[in-house]
């Protein structure tokens, strides 16, 4: 018998043998530290999920015009382009843990602002910080997965983290649609806003348990890092910007057409992103499995397409019932996020694998920063113009990827 084939059937033999608790852990890649940075993931996402998809009504609430809605989101972009790259420096340079530490209590800072904000410019204030976990702590995730998992388990590990962060997202909009329904827009947010610093205050003490060792020191600065990139990660960072552009120009505006121009109530639209939460966690593990088997571009090209159809569906509906579908089609999104992921960890260099993560969310974030903006000014032409337009560039950005990553370097 080939000697690869002997090695194939011994390890499916001891697979077979491992209790069925270790043989769950090790089909979803339930590493240690993998495990323990999800579950920061989950806690802190179901707290942020309460009042996060309801900031735009928040905002408008004390006082802001829809431009104004827009430059907070193009703010987010913006932070979130600001703080990639310091967030891997933090994580390569003082260690995940620390680095967790760090980024927690400062977005509990936030958290605070937020709570007791009587204005719309304060709630600009307590984004910078609320984006330091949401954006910096982003590299340090991906680098926890790449040092704890080889290779051919990573769209896995990155299956999980994100299953992880997208179960809150069924059932916390709900539950802060609901608050919101029975409390007032304002009383509803704060309520939700206590329930995710107690979150936070838990994920601390969770995450003095993870144990990755600090990576070796590296003096490469910003111009050594994009010099070692491969040539297949910029195309896909080419792609990706645009398709981002695509999500970015309309992602503050959803909640405003579902709620005053098709004239669902706020709890709908809770029920909606619900709808589209759970379409991604039930595709989520078929898909990562296979990604790691078969190859990650295919499922890249669905979820770009899908980018592309969104904002279109979104127009289009006629009653609540297309619109469940637009949110389905907003969950298939997702069906490709952990190989994407995992192609930028496979082609990034261990050494700096964090500041690399950080580096190529830098330039895409800062890439698409303008798009929520022009989304907001489109919207006075008439609200669908930002949506139809959108939609146009996310099938952009799908050709762009078909044409420029091969499938070998995806795979």
């Amino acid at each position: 018998m080939d000697q690869g084939l002997k090695s194939s059937v011994a390890a499916q033999a001891s697979t077979d043998q491992m209790p069925l608790r270790q043989r769950v852990a090790d089909y979803l890649s339930l590493e240690h530290n993998v495990t323990i940075a999800s579950a920061a993931v989950f806690l802190i996402g179901f707290g942020e999920e309460l009042w996060k998809k309801f900031l735009p009504k928040y905002l408008e609430a004390l006082g802001a015009t829809t431009p104004i809605i827009g430059l907070f989101g193009t703010a987010e972009h913006f932070f979130d382009a600001c703080y990639q790259y310091p967030g891997g420096f933090v994580a390569d340079r003082f260690g995940r843990r620390r680095a967790f530490l760090i980024f927690i209590t400062v977005a509990s800072l936030g958290y605070i602002v937020y709570l007791f904000s009587t204005s719309w410019p304060l709630l600009f204030v307590g984004l910078g910080l609320v984006m330091v976990w949401q954006s910096m702590a982003s590299p340090a995730i991906f680098a926890v997965i790449g040092d704890s998992l080889p290779r051919e388990r990573r769209a896995m590990g990155f299956t999980l983290q994100s299953i992880l962060k997208r179960v809150p997202i069924v059932i916390a909009p709900i539950v802060g649609g609901t608050l919101i329904a029975s409390m007032g827009l304002v009383d509803g947010m704060h309520v939700g806003l206590m329930i995710t610093l107690a979150f936070a205050a838990v994920t601390l003490v969770l995450a003095f348990k993870i144990r990755v060792p600090t990576p070796q020191p590296h003096s490469t600065n910003m111009g050594g890092v994009w010099r070692s990139f491969d040539r297949v990660l910029k195309r896909l960072l080419i792609s990706d910007i645009i398709i981002r552009t695509c999500e970015g120009m309309t992602g503050v505006l959803a909640i405003l057409y579902v709620t005053n121009v098709h004239g669902v109530s706020v709890a709908a639209f809770g029920t909606l992103i619900a709808v589209q939460m759970i379409t991604s966690i039930l595709v989520y593990i078929p898909a990562g499995r296979i990604a790691d088997r078969i190859g990650r571009k295919p499922f890249v090209v669905l979820t770009f397409f899908c980018f592309a159809l969104f904002p279109v569906a979104i127009i289009v509906a006629s009653n609540f019932a297309w619109l469940i579908v637009a949110y389905v089609i907003a969950g298939l999104r997702e069906i490709g996020e952990p190989s994407r992921k995992a192609m930028i960890v496979d082609l990034a260099r261990d050494n700096i694998r964090a500041r690399s993560v950080g580096l190529y969310y830098l330039v895409r974030s800062l890439s698409i920063t303008p798009a929520a903006a022009i989304g907001g000014l489109l919207w006075k032409i008439a609200p669908q113009v930002p949506f139809a337009t959108a939609g146009l560039i996310g099938l952009i950005g799908t050709v762009v990827f078909i044409m420029t990553v091969e499938e070998r370097y995806a795979s």
